[in-house]
């Protein structure tokens, strides 16, 4: 992804979710980010551009059981 696309989707995530929130561009990957709070990883946002004129980004994140037991 392309600093200024990285730039949008940190605002919105930001905005909508978390101010703590951070996309940050994910080491020898151009197709998808990181996603983060603070230094707690969250997850990857993926470009999905398989259609010319219907871009949109897929946000992946996987729950642990063992991360459930402290709530």
């Amino acid at each position: 992804m392309k600093p200024e696309e990285l730039r949008k989707l940190d605002s919105y995530f930001k905005h909508t979710f978390n101010a703590k929130m951070a996309v940050r561009k994910r080491p020898n990957k151009d197709d998808s980010a990181e996603v983060y709070i603070g230094d707690e990883f969250l997850g990857v946002l993926f470009r999905d551009d398989d259609d010319e004129d219907d871009l949109s980004y897929n946000f992946t994140m996987a729950i642990l059981e063992i991360d459930l037991d402290d709530h």
